[in-house]
């Protein structure tokens, strides 16, 4: 929780001194498809997993400060489905979390080219769970809001590249285990302990962006525009 204060406390901050010196400031909306990959362990043992594709729901709005032409700044908040699949003998489990996050970035490059790289963190509150059961082609499936069977915030580090032509691809890393490894309740049907379980995800993304408003311009009128629509 103290890193989670920190954290906001940092955007925090981070908006209230980067306006002040920024040439311009504007808004985009976007989402992600997600590739989300795990490694999981149970009693040291590696658990085998399958990739996990998502594309809903998904969404994020960001606040972006170009400095700049080459150096920028972006934070926002965004709304993503992430989890990971197990697939063991005999039957197949399906774990994911909605979570609410809130990024801090930095982006070098050139804007007006629309070509840059940017790296940061976020710090995500899970606020949904759901898991699923697969068995010889029955299913069962169990959902809770601000489930205790996983952590409540995971912080993560993220880097990625957009292209000229609108492809924006990013990795992002997640610095803490998605289950709780506190919980101890029941699974199925059967008395479980996820305190044998290590859950690490990561995964890579490709994102599309559409920008909306801009807050603030100090760049000449006769400028070329910088061309940030066409995310995909």
């Amino acid at each position: 929780m103290k890193k989670g204060l920190i954290f906001i406390f940092a955007v925090v901050f981070f908006f209230s001194t980067t306006s002040s010196f920024s040439q311009k400031i504007y808004r985009a909306t976007g989402g992600e498809f997600i590739f989300s990959f795990a490694d999981v362990e149970e009693n040291g043992i590696n658990v085998p997993t399958n990739m996990r594709f998502t594309m809903f729901f998904h969404f994020t709005e960001k606040i972006h400060f170009d400095v700049t032409n080459n150096l920028g700044f972006y934070s926002g908040i965004g709304v993503r489905n992430v989890g990971f699949i197990t697939d063991e003998d005999n039957y197949k489990i399906k774990r994911r979390s909605y979570m609410l996050g809130v990024p801090l970035a930095i982006k070098l490059g050139s804007f007006k080219d629309n070509f840059y790289v940017y790296a940061g963190g976020e710090y995500e509150l899970l606020f949904h769970y759901k898991q699923k059961l697969f068995v010889d082609g029955d299913k069962t499936k169990f959902s809770e809001w601000f489930s205790n069977r996983t952590n409540r915030f995971l912080p993560s580090f993220f880097a990625g590249v957009q292209f000229p032509k609108g492809i924006n691809l990013q990795f992002k890393y997640y610095l803490d285990d998605f289950l709780n490894r506190d919980f101890s309740g029941i699974d199925f049907g059967v008395p479980v302990s996820y305190a044998t379980y290590k859950t690490q995800i990561y995964y890579l993304s490709l994102s599309f962006n559409l920008r909306n408003k801009s807050f603030k311009n100090n760049t000449p009128d006769n400028a070329k525009e910088v061309n940030y629509a066409n995310n995909l």
